[in-house]
C-alpha cells in the first residue's frame, strides 16, 4: 500500500469521513495535501521515522495489515472521526494500528491504547465476539500469534466452556429441535459446540486440547463437539446413508478442497478420544467411509478400523448401510444405489481380531458377543441384498466371516437368502447353489423349513436336504411300540407334492427285512454251488499233487490264486445285485 506526502498547506481544515476514504483509495495516484500528512504525522510513529529530515519527499508505505480497511480505520483515529469498532474488524486495526506504530510513546491516548482497552473489555467479556475475533484472526496470522490475541481469545473460549451450565448467561447458537421445543432453567452440557465449529481446524484443534487439558470436560462432550464439527466441514459425514442421497465425490471437488477436507478429516480423528463410547459407531463408520473417499494415510485408516471394531457390537443394521460413491457405481447406466459392503467386511475383520483375543479371557461373555453380531450381519444382509447390483461372492463372503458357532439358528441368514434370490431372478444355477451353500438345514426353526420347502426360488438340492432333515428329526423322535408296525406321517408339500413316509427306525427295518426275504433263498444256492465247486477243485489237486515237479506246483499256486479271485469277484457282484434291489 502506498502513503504520498504533498506540499499544499491547509492544516486547519475539517475533513469528512467521505474524503478519508476518498484520500486512501486515491493514494497511489495524487499527492496528499500537507493537511492529510500532519494528522497521519502526530499519531504514528512508522511515519515520523520516515519523514524524519526529508522534507516533503514521496513516502510509500507497503504491506500494512488488513489493507485498504485496516488503514481506513487508522486514518479516521487521526482525524477525530468516530469509528465503528467490532470483533469483526477489531483483529485487522489492531494490527495496522500495532504496523504504523500508533502507540503510547508517540502520543497519550493513542489507537493502540484505546483497542486494548475494547479488546480486554468488550470482546473477551463476550462468548460470540471472543469467537468470531478468534475466528478472523486466520487473515493475520502472524501479527496474531505475536500480539498474542490467538492465545487471549483461545483462553477467554476455554474459560466460558469450563463454566457452569446454570451460570451461562451468554447468548450461545444451539439449533437442536428437540432442546427448542422445551424450557430449560440452564444451559445445555453441549451448548458451546456450534459456535467453535465456525473455527477453522488448526484454531479448533488448539481450543480441543486446550479444554482437554483440564481434565474438566467428559470424552462424551469432547466427542460432540468432533461430530457437530465434523458435520459442519465435512457435509459427506451426514450423507452415504440410505435415506440420503449422494451429492458430493471426490470428483466434484477441488483438488484444494480436497486437501483441505483431507486435513480437516484426518485431525478430526486424531482428537478422538480413546475412551470408548466417546463417539458413536455411526460416526466412527461414516469419517472411515471419507477415508476411503479422500485417499486419507493408512496410519488413520488402521486407527479408524479399529476404533469402529471395538464399537460394532453397539451398531444398527442401520449404521452399516454406507452407500459407495457415485462414480464407483456399475458403469452401465443402472442408478440403484450401491452398499459399501468392502468397508463392513474390513470393520468385521477387524471385530473378529480383536475377539479372539478376549475369547479365552471369558468364553460365554465371547460367545453372546459374537452371536450378537451374526444377527447384526443377517440383517444387514436382508437389506443388501436387496441391492441390484450386489454380487453372490459379496454376500457369501461377509456370510462366510463369522464362524459357525457364530449363529445357533440360521433364520435371518434364510430370510437373507430367500430376498437375494427374489431380487435377483436372472441368476445361474451355480450362482443359487453358491448362494445357499451358506445354509445350514439343520439350524432352521420349523417354520423356516416349512417355509423352504415350499420356496420354488431355492433349488431342488436344497429342498431335498431340508426334507431330508425332516425326515431324520421325524424318525429320531418316534418311538417303538411293542407290535413295531410302522407309522405314517404326511409332512409339508415341497412345491405343490404331497409326501408321505415311514419314520426312521421303521423305514430303515422295512429295507432290511425286504432285502433279507428277497435275497435269502437265492445267497443260500450260490453259496452251496460255490462250496461244493471249490471242494471238487481241491480234491481233484490232491489227488494230482504227488508226483508233480516244480514247473506244476508253480502253476496249480496260480490256479488256486485265480480260484480266490473269482471267488472275490462273485462276492462283489452278489453284493451289488443285492445292494441294487
Amino acid at each position: 500500500m502506498g502513503l504520498l506526502a504533498g506540499q499544499d498547506s491547509d492544516f486547519g481544515k475539517t475533513h469528512t469521513e467521505n474524503e478519508v476514504h476518498e484520500t486512501w483509495k486515491k493514494a497511489r495516484h495524487i499527492l496528499y495535501r500537507r493537511s492529510h500528512k500532519f494528522p497521519l504525522l502526530q499519531k504514528c510513529g512508522l511515519l515520523q521515522q520516515l519523514c524524519s529530515g526529508k522534507g516533503d519527499t514521496t513516502l510509500e508505505l507497503h504491506d500494512i495489515p488488513g489493507g485498504e480497511i485496516s488503514f481506513e480505520l487508522c486514518a479516521k483515529f487521526c482525524y477525530g472521526i468516530k469509528i465503528d469498532l467490532s470483533a469483526h474488524n477489531f483483529v485487522a486495526a489492531v494490527c495496522a494500528a500495532n504496523f504504523l506504530q500508533m502507540t503510547e510513546s508517540v502520543v497519550k491516548g493513542n489507537f493502540v491504547s484505546k483497542l486494548e482497552l475494547f479488546f480486554t473489555s468488550c470482546i473477551l467479556q463476550g462468548w460470540k465476539d471472543s469467537v468470531v475475533t478468534l475466528q478472523t484472526t486466520e487473515r493475520f496470522h502472524e501479527w496474531s500469534e505475536n500480539l498474542e490475541i490467538i492465545r487471549r481469545c483461545i483462553d477467554s473460549v476455554v474459560d466460558k466452556i469450563l463454566t457452569p451450565t446454570t451460570k451461562v448467561r451468554w447468548s450461545y447458537t444451539y439449533t437442536r429441535p428437540e432442546y427448542a421445543e422445551k424450557k430449560h432453567k440452564s444451559a445445555p452440557k453441549d451448548w458451546w459446540t456450534e459456535d467453535i465449529a465456525d473455527l477453522n481446524i488448526d484454531l479448533f484443534r488448539c481450543v480441543i486440547n486446550t479444554v482437554r487439558s483440564t481434565d474438566m470436560i467428559p470424552p462424551k462432550l469432547i466427542g460432540e463437539a468432533l461430530h457437530v464439527y465434523a458435520c459442519h466441514w465435512l457435509p459427506d459425514v451426514t450423507r452415504g446413508r440410505s435415506d440420503q442421497p449422494e451429492t458430493s465425490t471426490s470428483s466434484q471437488i477441488t483438488q484444494e478442497e480436497s486437501l483441505n477436507r483431507k486435513k480437516q478429516l484426518e485431525m478430526i480423528v486424531s482428537l478422538i478420544p480413546e475412551d470408548r463410547g466417546s463417539v458413536s459407531v455411526r460416526f466412527l463408520l461414516r469419517l472411515l467411509r471419507m477415508v476411503n473417499l479422500l485417499g486419507a494415510s493408512s496410519a488413520i485408516h488402521k486407527q479408524l478400523i479399529r476404533k469402529c471394531s471395538l464399537q460394532l457390537e453397539e451398531a444398527t443394521p442401520n449404521d452399516l448401510l454406507l452407500l459407495l460413491p457415485l462414480h464407483d457405481h456399475d458403469s452401465s447406466g443402472d442408478h440403484h444405489q450401491t452398499y459399501d459392503i468392502d468397508l463392513v467386511m474390513a470393520v468385521l475383520e477387524g471385530f473378529i481380531t480383536q475377539w479372539r483375543k478376549s475369547y479365552s479371557r471369558d468364553e460365554e461373555q465371547s460367545m453372546i458377543l459374537i452371536s450378537k453380531i451374526a444377527k447384526l450381519i443377517d440383517s444387514y444382509l436382508q437389506v443388501v441384498s436387496t441391492d441390484a447390483n450386489m454380487s453372490v461372492e459379496k454376500v457369501v463372503s461377509l456370510a462366510n466371516m463369522l464362524p459357525e458357532f457364530a449363529r445357533p439358528e440360521h433364520d435371518d441368514l434364510y430370510k437373507a437368502i430367500d430376498i437375494y434370490l427374489k431380487e435377483h431372478p436372472q441368476m445361474s444355477k451355480e450362482e443359487k447353489k453358491r448362494l445357499c451353500s451358506i445354509l445350514d438345514c439343520h439350524k432352521l426353526s420349523a417354520e423356516a423349513r416349512a417355509h423352504a420347502v415350499k420356496n420354488e426360488r431355492l433349488p431342488l438340492r436344497t429342498v431335498v436336504q431340508v426334507l431330508f432333515f425332516e425326515q431324520e428329526k421325524h424318525g429320531g423322535k418316534a418311538t417303538t411300540t411293542t407290535s413295531h408296525e410302522s407309522r405314517k406321517h404326511d409332512i409339508i408339500q415341497p412345491q405343490g407334492i404331497k409326501i408321505t413316509y415311514y419314520t426312521g427306525d421303521h423305514l430303515r427295518n422295512l429295507q432290511a427285512r425286504s432285502g433279507d426275504q428277497s435275497n435269502k433263498a437265492e445267497d443260500d444256492r450260490r453259496r452251496s454251488a460255490l462250496s461244493s465247486k471249490s471242494q471238487k477243485l481241491e480234491r481233484e489237486s490232491e489227488q494230482k499233487s504227488r508226483g508233480k515237479n516244480v514247473h506244476e506246483i508253480m502253476e496249480e499256486g496260480i490256479s488256486k490264486q485265480n480260484l480266490t479271485k473269482v471267488k472275490i469277484q462273485r462276492s462283489k457282484s452278489e453284493h451289488g445285485r443285492r445292494k441294487g434291489k
